[in-house]
């Protein structure tokens, strides 16, 4: 398998996505660094179900976030990070892992600083943005200017040209508060958000790594809990 890519301490209340009544699966990912709590949102429910079920097994438990790359996000959930060598390039998982189709909800959903997706391999294999179904991604990104957000819509228009994909003008409004990273949205799945423990994802995504952005010092997901559990999703009902 190819390697898997992704290309304050505030929540806010935001329009893209406002927090109704229903219930909501939680999960706690206690790390070498610190807890995060994670909310699952019922609009991507095959993502939703997927990651419930691997922390339900034990899964996650004693992998790495074997990715790490400063105001941009943290990755973890290499199947072969368990037991790695220190300096051992990771993030290519293991031959035949299953994969999830997308479910991208833009700009109800997006990429906002604290969001969780799953990463996947690139369009040229991957044309319809189906997802991994182990390795995921906490967002933490940057806090954007009318400029930056400018370069970011130049950047996107260049990529796929002929089309017309603008940045929303709620999620810009939080991409200016809160921070995140737009250039990700329509590309990869959106499937929660960090509740809890911001502060730790911001310690981890500041932590000194090598060549292959892995840390020098493991940080380690100790152990991955379900907090709050939602009926599984049934097709047709």
């Amino acid at each position: 398998m190819k390697k898997i890519l992704v290309l304050l301490l505030i929540l806010l209340a935001v329009p893209c996505l406002g927090k109704g009544k229903e219930r909501r699966a939680q999960v706690l990912l206690k790390t070498s660094m610190g807890d995060i709590r994670i909310e699952l949102y019922n609009e991507t429910p095959l993502h939703r179900d997927n990651f419930l079920n691997k922390v339900r097994e034990g899964k996650y438990d004693g992998l790495l976030f074997h990715r790490v790359i400063k105001d941009f996000m943290i990755q973890g959930g290499d199947q072969t990070s368990k037991n790695a060598k220190k300096g051992e390039m990771l993030g290519n998982g293991l031959p035949g892992e299953e994969e999830i189709p997308a479910e991208i909800d833009y700009p109800k959903i997006f990429h906002k600083r604290g969001a969780i997706a799953m990463a996947r391999e690139g369009d040229d294999v991957n044309p319809e943005h189906k997802s991994s179904s182990w390795q995921f991604y906490i967002v933490w990104g940057q806090v954007f200017d009318d400029a930056g957000l400018a370069k970011v819509q130049n950047r996107i228009n260049k990529a796929n040209p002929g089309k017309s994909l603008p940045i929303d003008p709620s999620c810009a409004a939080v991409y200016k508060t809160l921070g995140g990273t737009p250039h990700l949205d329509r590309d990869y799945t959106v499937f929660g958000e960090v509740v809890q423990g911001l502060d730790v994802v911001d310690k981890i995504q500041q932590v000194e790594t090598d060549d292959n952005d892995r840390p020098i010092e493991d940080v380690k997901i100790i152990k991955a809990r379900v907090l709050k559990s939602v009926k599984p999703y049934k097709p047709g009902k």
